[in-house]
């Protein structure tokens, strides 16, 4: 099992060690806990509502339950509707129950906030968690003061997420798009009822919003993002949890595109069973390439892109798509690398390396060939890939197997556990197409003898054999 990357994963109970103790004594104070590696993180959101804060919680935890960090996202709206006194928030969706003049309704979202503080807490304190996401909108100092002293109590490290937004139609987007469909809302107004209220809701807020300063707190650390990505500001980050945070949320937007996922066509290697290798394609693989290129011309997808394996079967299967794609090869799409099982059949594997085959069946994703990889080792190779697939437009990737299962696993939001099965035939297509809070996913299947596509709306399932 490789060693983890990451520095700020929980340490087991009683493995604390004697440097994090004295630097968590009183006599030495907060500040120095803020220079210890293994700390647990608390991300903050703040923000006015519609602004995107519970969209890039769902983002952000994705993106880092995948690097290994066990992360959850803590949404106080949702304590706030299981509160049995929150009337409003239950039984009809009222804007003044979001006043600041509403002393009652600020008792509830006070309770339903102290509870979802205490929960992430103990989620991050037992050993559970390593990274909690504290979803609200944390619009006043009062209240971020609070989350302050709370962390400092806990020993947690504390970074702020601020979504700042003053673009209308992102706001109006948001809104008709997201908010009318609330539990708040949900078969309670119409759509335009909804919208009146939730506007008025965001008035209410306006009114005690104060935004993020660097003079609020002498520890405070916090990005600003704006409009939806397109500036930022950054201040004081501490640590590797908060870096990687940062790093991520200046690559994702919230444009429209597509992502296209596919293994190369049929190889050698494959009609013989081996693991593997850089064989070229069969006739099946061959009849594949020209009928993905055909798919393509017919889909006509705007400003495509074509990232591909440096595998000769990859490539081959690539190597008819339009110039104009402008088809790059990256090293980091290659194939897991099975070391000195290269070219060998799992039945070749189980009779030479027994205790190999069973250690693999054990633990999939950690498993590593000998002087090869882990699945957890591919991506680790694939974050770059990933950040790119965030930043661009329309991509078409040509991969294989075991890379595709990562990406995947990514944007269908799979545990780790699952990821080294996800079932991706040979001669499939997968178009992805993300959304505020998932991702579409629609497979074409090729049908050799017709050239006819088969379209299905479903993410791919957990294959039968977990052999393969």
């Amino acid at each position: 099992m490789p060693s983890r990357t990451n520095s700020d994963m929980e340490i087991p109970p009683g493995l604390e060690t004697t440097k994090r103790k004295v630097a968590h004594s009183d006599e030495h104070g907060f500040s120095d806990d803020l220079d210890q590696v293994r700390v647990p993180n608390v991300i903050v959101m703040v923000g006015l509502p519609a602004r995107g804060k519970t969209y890039i919680s769902k983002k952000l935890c994705r993106y880092l339950k995948w690097t290994g960090f066990k992360t959850k996202v803590f949404n106080v709206g949702e304590y706030r509707r299981t509160d049995a006194n929150a009337a409003d928030a239950i039984h009809g969706a009222n804007a003044s129950f979001f006043s600041p003049d509403n002393a009652e309704a600020l008792k509830v979202r006070t309770e339903s906030a102290r509870r979802a503080m205490e929960d992430m807490a103990d989620y991050l304190n037992s050993g559970t968690g390593s990274v909690a996401i504290f979803d609200a909108t944390n619009t006043t100092k009062d209240r971020r003061s609070i989350i302050i002293d709370f962390c400092k109590k806990k020993r947690l490290r504390c970074f702020f997420i601020e979504s700042v937004c003053d673009d209308p139609a992102i706001i109006d987007s948001n809104v008709t798009d997201v908010k009318v469909n609330s539990p708040d809302y949900k078969g309670l107004m119409t759509a335009e009822q909804a919208k009146e209220d939730f506007m008025n809701r965001i008035e209410n807020y306006k009114r005690q919003y104060e935004p993020l300063e660097e003079s609020e707190h002498e520890s405070l650390s916090f990005i600003k993002v704006i409009n939806a990505g397109r500036s930022f500001k950054v201040h004081q980050v501490r640590g590797h949890v908060q870096s990687r945070v940062v790093y991520f949320l200046m690559n994702i937007h919230l444009l429209p595109r597509s992502i296209y996922l596919t293994r190369h066509g049929q190889s050698e290697y494959n009609a013989m069973g081996r693991l593997g290798g850089d064989s070229p394609l069969t006739e099946d693989g061959r009849k594949y390439a020209a009928a993905l290129a055909d798919f393509f011309e017919e889909e006509e997808v705007p400003g495509l892109r074509v990232w591909c394996s440096q595998k000769v079967r990859a490539a081959q299967t690539a190597q008819h798509l339009k110039p104009d794609f402008h088809t790059e090869y990256w090293k980091a799409l290659d194939e897991l690398d099975a070391g000195i099982c290269e070219g060998l059949t799992y039945e070749d594997i189980q009779q030479r390396y027994p205790k190999q085959a069973d250690d693999r069946a054990t633990d999939k994703y950690h498993y590593r060939y000998p002087s090869g990889e882990s699945y957890e080792d591919v991506v680790s190779r694939l974050e770059p890939v990933i950040m790119e697939l965030e930043r661009q437009a329309n991509v078409l990737v040509v991969s294989h197997q075991a890379v595709l299962r990562c990406v995947l696993a990514y944007f269908y939001d799979r545990p780790l556990s699952e990821l080294p099965y996800i079932d991706i035939p040979l001669h499939s297509l997968v178009k992805l197409t993300p959304r505020a809070y998932h991702c579409d996913s629609t497979i074409y299947a090729l049908d050799l003898d017709t050239q006819e596509w088969t379209e299905t709306s479903a993410q791919l399932p957990l294959c039968d054999s977990p052999r393969d």
